[in-house]
C-alpha cells in the first residue's frame, strides 16, 4: 500500500530546495543524455563503417601493380610490375584456398555507349566471373558472365541498374543490343549493387573479350581473390605467401611494399571492428563518470536535506519512527530524483537521436540506440541512485532525537 503521507512529506522537501534538486537533476540527465548521445553516435560511425563494406566481400585480396623501390637481384629499381593471364592462372592454381577469383582489364575514361538513338557515358569493367562474388553483384535479370563466355571470346554485357534506367528506359534490356566504342555487345544480364548508384552505373564484359579488343591480349591490371571462410589470420597468411609467390615470380623483393599493392579488406575489417568495440568501452567509461558525477550530487542534496530536516527527524523517532522508516523515506527521494531525471535524459537523448536516424553521411550513417543498452543505463543510475541515499539515510536513522529537537 502506498504511503501517501510519506510520498506528501518527500514532494514537500523537494519544493523546499527547488534550485538544488533541479541542479541536482540536471546533472543526473545530463549524464544519461551523453551517455545515450554517445551510443549513437558510436553507431552512426559503424554503420558508415559496415555500410563501406557491404558493396565487396570482405574476405578477400585486391592486388594492385607497382613499381619497385629496391634493387633485387641485380634488377634496378623503378621497373613497372606487370600482370597477364599466366599470373592469374598461376594464383589460381598454386593456392588451393582461393575461394573465387577475378582479375581487371581497365579500358582508359567512361566509354561511349549507344542503344538505338541515345548514347551516354559509362565506366566498362572487364571481369572473369568470379567478380560477381568479389564484388557481391546481385543479378536482377537474366545472369552474370560465364566461363563459355571468356572461351569463346563474346561480345556480351551485364549492365547496372543505373545504367538500364538512363539508357534503356522501363522496356526489357536482357537480348538488346548497345554498341560500346563502335563494338555491338548483346545485354545478358542487368544488376543491382548496394554500393549505391554509382557502382550501378558500371557495364561487365567479359575479360578475354576487352583483352583481345582493346588490349593487347593478355595484360591484367587488377587481381581480386577471395578467401571464403578463411579466418582473419589465415587471410594475412594467405597474403604473406601471395606476395612471396608473385615477388619470386616477378622479381622483386617481397618486403618492398610499392613494387605491389596488397588491401587485405578482411584484416581492414577487423581492425575497424577491434577499434569500434574500444569506442564502445571509452563510451561507457564517460557515460559512467558523467552519471556518477549527477549522482554524487544527488548524494550530497540529501546530506542538505537531512540536515534541514534534523528537528523533523528527531521529532519522527520520539514519536516512535524507527530508523528503517526513516531510512526508506531518504532512500525513497534519492531514487525518484534520479530516476525521473535520469528518464527525462533518456528520453531527450532517444528523441534527438531519432530525430537524425535518417543522416546518411560519408561517415556517419543512421545512428541508432540499442534500447536494451539505455534501459540497462538507467538500472544501473537507479541502483547507485539508491546507494547515493544511503549515507545520508544512514545518518539520518542515527539522528538522537532530544539532540534533534533541541537543534535550531
Amino acid at each position: 500500500m502506498i504511503d501517501v503521507d510519506k510520498w506528501q512529506e518527500i514532494f514537500d522537501s523537494i519544493r523546499r530546495h527547488k534550485l538544488r534538486t533541479a541542479l541536482t537533476a540536471f546533472g543526473v540527465a545530463w549524464g544519461i543524455f551523453t551517455l545515450v548521445l554517445m551510443f549513437g553516435a558510436i553507431n552512426g560511425l559503424i554503420n558508415s563503417f559496415e555500410h563501406s563494406f557491404r558493396d565487396d566481400a570482405v574476405n578477400s585480396l585486391w592486388i594492385w601493380r607497382g613499381t619497385t623501390s629496391k634493387p633485387f637481384n641485380g634488377l634496378n629499381k623503378g621497373r613497372e610490375i606487370q600482370f597477364d593471364n599466366s599470373d592469374y592462372e598461376f594464383l589460381k592454381t598454386k593456392f588451393s584456398e582461393i575461394d573465387e577469383m577475378t582479375g581487371r582489364f581497365y579500358l582508359s575514361g567512361d566509354q561511349l555507349v549507344k542503344y538505338k538513338k541515345d548514347a551516354l557515358s559509362f565506366n566498362i569493367r572487364s571481369v572473369h566471373p568470379g567478380h560477381k562474388v568479389l564484388e557481391n553483384t546481385i543479378i536482377r535479370k537474366g545472369r552474370f558472365l560465364n566461363d563459355n563466355d571468356l572461351k569463346e571470346f563474346r561480345k556480351v554485357a551485364v549492365i547496372g541498374k543505373v545504367c538500364k534506367e538512363e539508357l534503356i528506359g522501363d522496356g526489357p534490356a536482357v537480348g538488346e543490343e548497345i554498341a560500346i566504342g563502335g563494338i555491338v555487345y548483346k545485354i545478358i544480364g542487368v544488376f543491382y549493387d548496394s554500393g549505391g548508384e554509382r557502382e550501378m552505373r558500371n557495364i561487365y564484359i567479359p575479360i578475354s573479350t576487352a583483352q583481345r579488343i582493346y588490349g593487347d591480349g593478355e595484360k591484367i591490371h587488377q587481381i581480386m581473390v577471395s578467401g571464403g571462410d578463411l579466418t582473419v589470420p589465415e587471410m594475412v597468411k594467405l597474403e604473406e605467401d601471395v606476395r612471396k609467390a608473385l615477388a619470386e615470380r616477378k622479381q622483386f623483393d617481397p618486403k618492398d611494399l610499392r613494387a605491389l599493392r596488397i588491401s587485405n579488406r578482411a584484416e581492414s575489417f577487423e581492425e575497424f571492428s577491434s577499434l569500434f568495440q574500444a569506442f564502445h568501452v571509452v563510451t561507457w567509461v564517460i557515460g559512467f563518470f558523467s552519471i556518477m558525477a549527477g549522482v554524487i550530487g544527488v548524494s550530497n542534496i540529501m546530506l542538505i536535506i537531512v540536515k534541514d530536516r534534523t528537528k523533523e527527524i528527531g521529532i519522527r523517532k520520539a514519536l516512535g519512527a524507527t530508523p528503517g522508516s526513516i531510512v526508506a523515506m531518504i532512500l525513497q527521494e534519492s531514487i525518484l530524483i534520479t530516476s525521473v531525471a535520469g528518464y527525462i535524459g533518456m528520453i531527450l537523448g532517444i528523441g534527438i537521436i531519432y530525430m537524425v536516424s535518417g543522416v546518411e553521411a560519408d561517415f556517419f550513417r543512421q545512428p541508432k540506440v540499442n534500447l536494451g543498452v539505455v534501459l540497462m543505463a538507467m538500472a544501473i543510475l537507479v541502483i547507485f541512485g539508491a546507494l547515493a541515499g544511503l549515507l545520508p539515510a544512514i545518518k539520518a536513522a542515527n539522528i538522537n532525537p532530544v539532540t534533534a529537537i533541541k537543534s535550531e
